[in-house]
């Protein structure tokens, strides 16, 4: 584990390779889990200035959920997350080409129909999950059979999980912070060329 300022960071940011491959997954992390995607209260309040916006590419049903039962609600655990439609679907998710799942808000995004607000940072960082503690943040690998092909993918172009993380890492955290990471993890991949965490 790295200590990044108050920051605790499982090695798997740096032994593991990945890089989504969408033609593989479909974008099944959107799709699969438990729970909707955690989300910050600024955050519930920017989707719902993009709202009017990002309801283009939802599905009806998702529009209507939101609209009766809002953007977000407690899990059990009482973290704030993305609402969900029938149990399953992120609310905000809509499909692609061959059924490809994407993220309606980040799609009106980058088809510049809404400004500012990608998508929720914790979307933005999976497969890493972050969770804040009183006196520290801990970042941990979220593996699962649904990102192998991601891994595979990693693996074959020789990108690493901390690389194919830049933007949201940084977005998150700071540059200062992500540049400390990658000179842990280049010191790291120096002494264990072949890694050590399994």
């Amino acid at each position: 584990m790295f200590q990044i300022q108050n920051t605790l960071v499982t090695l798997d940011i740096v032994e593991r390779f990945f890089c989504c491959d969408l033609e593989k997954c479909l974008g099944a992390c959107c799709i699969e889990g438990d729970a909707g995607a955690p989300v910050t209260e600024a955050e519930v309040g920017e989707i719902n200035r993009v709202l009017p916006e990002i309801e283009r590419d939802m599905l009806p049903r998702a529009i209507e959920e939101v609209r009766d039962n809002g953007i977000a609600y407690r899990d059990p655990e009482g973290e704030l997350v993305t609402t969900l439609l029938d149990g399953r679907n992120c609310a905000f998710s809509c499909y692609g080409p061959g059924g490809v799942c994407l993220c309606a808000i980040e799609k009106a995004r980058r088809e510049g129909r809404i400004d500012g607000f990608l998508k929720p940072i914790s979307c933005s960082l999976y497969p890493l999950r972050v969770t804040e503690y009183k006196d520290f943040t801990a970042i941990n690998y979220h593996r699962w059979e649904i990102c192998r092909s991601a891994e595979q993918l990693g693996r074959r172009k020789g990108i690493r999980l901390y690389q194919f993380l830049k933007e949201p890492l940084i977005r998150r955290f700071g540059a200062e912070w992500y540049y400390e990471l990658c000179a842990n993890c280049e010191l790291y991949l120096k002494e264990y060329p072949e890694g050590i965490a399994r």
